[in-house]
């Protein structure tokens, strides 16, 4: 397991706003929950979680057709 592997990042139009890192993909997929949950209905907002041993982008808010 690789130590703040998961990535995740709350843009504000475009704009770094928060940011976390997480060493357990569940743990930083509870947290993307609760941060869609306290912040996903702000203008302009974007909530990616990545994850930086493979670069792959594993979800994100809001979702894109």
């Amino acid at each position: 397991m690789t130590a703040d592997r998961y990535h995740l990042t709350l843009t504000l139009d475009g704009r770094p706003a928060m940011q976390g890192w997480w060493s357990r993909e569940a743990t930083a997929r509870r947290q993307f929950t609760a941060w869609v949950g306290e912040r996903g209905e702000m203008p302009g907002v974007r909530i990616t979680l990545v994850d930086t041993e493979t670069g792959r982008t594993l979800t994100a808010w809001p979702k894109v057709p």
